[in-house]
């Protein structure tokens, strides 16, 4: 495996570190309080082409390789969370659909605006009824003529309120369960569609979550993306992806959490000495870096196995598990040493300490990451089996 970069990515890398360091990190209480993100950081955003992280260079993106792109969302997750979900969110599941399931129109008509970031992408299959269980949707859409009549609802929807393009789940064949599941391109100007309000929640302020609803929303038989009936199993190929970019934004916030949490041990004295002088902060300083190399090697593996074409289900199920996971106990380790500082707001350790939790239940929780390796172990125990070999994992 190469992870050396070209000059030009080694140059964005650099530029997207200054970038959250001297433009979004001062403004990350600002957002956090107004629970917005100040359009002057989408604004530069879109001049430094971060929206089109995951789109070919021939629709206006970067054309970056995935380990490229991981890279740059690791630096962008150093810094606010609510940023680092806008830009992840839009680059992984509110466009890779699109990118790899449209068809030649489609990609020409969406590709170049949400590229430009002129168009920020949604994705939209959580529902009421519909969490861990997703094929259990109670959105539908009926065929008429050369159109499909969408009703229903999603919510916990991220990026909705900003957004302009919709990949939406529902229901067109009731009889067949999950496969009967087709996925739409919805755009936001379309008469029935409305956007609900904005949830109050625990962490990640800036990055609004809010309900949908759909009232005979008429969408074009052009826009169904992909195959009529396959919309589960892209649901399940774009989660998959936005997983493995998570634990890339996940790396990011805890190498954040581990280098405040140096500062401070080196800084603050206690007992005449600074508290890096302690054994036991020495040991938690240890344990999160080798949790942060551990979660390092899993997400750029998973990076590289998919720019090889690889099958990873499983490495991103455990990326985003592992990613998600160490993240928490990272957190709850900086809050430790932080002492009463880090449960203060004035300080950014308690911001990260509640943002890390969500990461824990969405794009799937970590139960299902489990359910989803147990069942990749079990086919191949299954596999190795039928074929008389050894049972060498």
């Amino acid at each position: 495996m190469n992870f050396e970069f070209s000059e030009d990515t080694q140059l964005l890398i650099k530029n997207v570190r200054d970038f959250v360091y001297n433009v979004v990190d001062p403004l990350a209480n600002e957002i956090e309080k107004t629970d917005e993100i100040p359009q002057s950081i989408v604004e530069k955003s879109k001049e430094m082409g971060l929206f089109g992280l995951s789109i070919p260079e021939e629709y206006g993106g970067l054309g970056l390789d995935t380990v490229s792109k991981f890279a740059i969302l690791e630096e962008v997750g150093r810094t606010s969370n609510a940023y680092t979900t806008l830009i992840g969110g839009h680059n992984g599941i509110g466009t890779v659909g699109i990118v790899e399931m449209g068809n030649e129109e489609q990609k020409r008509k969406y590709l170049p605006k949400l590229a430009a970031g002129e168009h920020i992408g949604v994705f939209g299959l959580t529902e009421p009824s519909a969490g861990s269980d997703a094929a259990n949707i109670k959105t539908t859409a009926v065929r008429q003529g050369n159109k499909y009549i969408l009703n229903g609802s999603k919510h916990y929807i991220t990026n909705a309120t900003i957004g302009d393009i919709f990949t939406v789940m529902a229901v067109t064949d009731p009889s067949k369960g999950a496969k009967g599941i087709t996925s739409f391109i919805m755009e936001r100007n379309t008469p029935g569609f409305t956007v609900g309000k904005k949830e109050a929640k625990m962490g990640l302020h800036g990055a609004q979550s809010v309900e949908l609803f759909f009232e005979n929303c008429e969408i074009p038989v052009e826009n169904v993306l992909g195959e009529p009936g396959q919309g589960f199993v892209n649901a399940l190929k774009i989660l998959a992806n936005g997983r493995a970019a998570l634990a890339a934004r996940n790396l990011g916030s805890c190498v954040k959490l581990l280098e405040l949490s140096l500062d401070f041990a080196m800084e603050r004295e206690q007992f005449g000495k600074p508290i890096f002088e302690q054994q036991i902060i020495q040991h938690y300083l240890a344990e999160m870096d080798l949790e942060i190399e551990t979660l390092r090697s899993l997400t750029y593996r998973v990076a590289w196995m998919v720019d090889q074409g690889m099958n990873v289900v499983r490495e991103a199920s455990m990326a985003k598990l592992y990613g998600s996971e160490a993240y928490c106990r990272i957190a709850d380790k900086a809050v430790q040493i932080h002492g009463g500082l880090g449960y203060m707001q004035d300080y950014p350790i308690e911001r990260y300490y509640r943002d890390a939790r969500i990461t824990r239940i969405y794009e799937g929780t970590s139960e299902i990451q489990k359910n989803i390796i147990s069942n990749q172990l079990r086919k191949k125990y299954n596999l190795n089996r039928e074929k008389g070999a050894a049972l060498i994992f």
